[in-house]
């Protein structure tokens, strides 16, 4: 008598489903994911329309026009070097007194970076700028 050995047959794996499958779950992922860009510099600009702030009589005001001429308080400098405004800035109470520098769109940025260096020199650490606000600015027309 022969006897038949019983051998099952190994399974058969069929990858074509399952790699259907992994490519739509990738294509899912690659759509509903948000892509981040990344800047160099991340600035985040104050508004022109905040209110003023009250204590303004321990508030010295440094103007600076399109020539790089300058005025603390009103009274013109005859200078336009940032020892002349340390020498112009030295009565100024450090711990309680704000500088608010006012200066000229067309002025240069040189000009600005004196008046903070002058703060630094004398050791001011409330600095602010004046700003327009943006509800005054009338477009002019082409």
């Amino acid at each position: 008598m022969k006897f038949k050995k019983n051998h099952s047959p190994e399974p058969d794996i069929n990858l074509i489903p399952f790699i259907d499958v992994l490519l739509v779950v990738v294509i899912f992922l690659m759509l509903t994911t948000t892509w981040s860009k990344f800047n160099e510099l991340n600035l985040s600009l104050p508004n022109a329309t905040s209110a003023q702030t009250a204590n303004m009589a321990q508030t010295w005001i440094v103007s600076v026009n399109a020539q790089g001429h300058y005025a603390v308080n009103g009274q013109r400098l005859e200078g336009r070097q940032a020892q002349d405004l340390f020498d112009a800035l030295a009565a100024m109470d450090k711990a309680e007194a704000t500088l608010l520098i006012k200066a000229d769109a067309s002025a240069s940025h040189q000009s600005v970076v004196n008046v903070l260096e002058a703060a630094r020199m004398n050791g001011i650490v409330k600095i602010t700028f004046a700003t327009q606000n943006s509800a005054q600015i009338t477009p002019s027309k082409p």
